[in-house]
């Protein structure tokens, strides 16, 4: 998967390649579909949400330019695997999830598999988790309308946030937001298409 998939596509960092080796994918994802797991595209997880697709996973992460320490804020745990790639390459993560079912799926299953320094939180990811903000860096893994407010504020300067961002759903760009010396710059990075990101924030439920 990561030489055929990621490597193959010009990810480089080190740290996302071995993370992406480490994670066992298959633990994210119902027994029935195992065989699944490390194919070239999402795979759903219940509730109309995916797992997704691991390039997607890898770029996004390489994007984030992470370092061991950092906390980091994701919008959308769904599986945990995005929260368990950036937990392996050394991130304390806070995620957050509105779908209670996969919230108590995820929260479980990132504490079986030894995952201690993620922190699950049921609640609508548009408003953030300001309890422990600011946040080093902030992905969304979900597609709104618009770049959150809250989360914006919730960012610290410096710091990086992504986001998929469309008029329409299901279909986006790939929103990068950087803080630095008090300024937001913003740059977008290709076509994506991710589930719905739905909140006071986002798309209305």
């Amino acid at each position: 998967m990561v030489r055929e998939q990621i490597e193959a596509r010009g990810v480089r960092d080190p740290a996302v390649l071995a993370a992406m080796r480490a994670a066992p994918r298959h633990e994210f994802v119902e027994e029935a579909l195992w065989p699944q797991a490390y194919e070239d595209h999402p795979v759903p997880i219940g509730h109309g949400q995916t797992i997704s697709q691991p390039y997607i996973v890898a770029l996004m992460s390489e994007t984030l330019e992470v370092d061991p320490g950092m906390r980091i804020l994701e919008i959308g745990t769904g599986s945990g695997y995005q929260a368990a790639i950036l937990a392996l390459m050394g991130a304390e993560v806070f995620t957050v999830e509105r779908v209670p079912q996969l919230y108590e799926a995820a929260a479980n299953r990132l504490h079986r598999l030894g995952f201690e320094t993620v922190h699950v939180k049921f609640d609508d990811g548009t408003l953030g988790w300001p309890e422990y903000a600011p946040y080093d860096r902030i992905i969304v893994t979900a597609g709104g309308p618009k770049v959150p407010v809250p989360l914006v504020e919730q960012l610290a300067d410096p710091g990086l946030l992504i986001i998929p961002v469309g008029s329409t759903k299901r279909s986006q760009r790939l929103v990068i937001i950087r803080k630095q010396g008090g300024r937001i710059s913003k740059r977008e990075k290709g076509g994506v298409m991710f589930v719905d990101l739905i909140g006071a924030h986002g798309w209305q439920g």
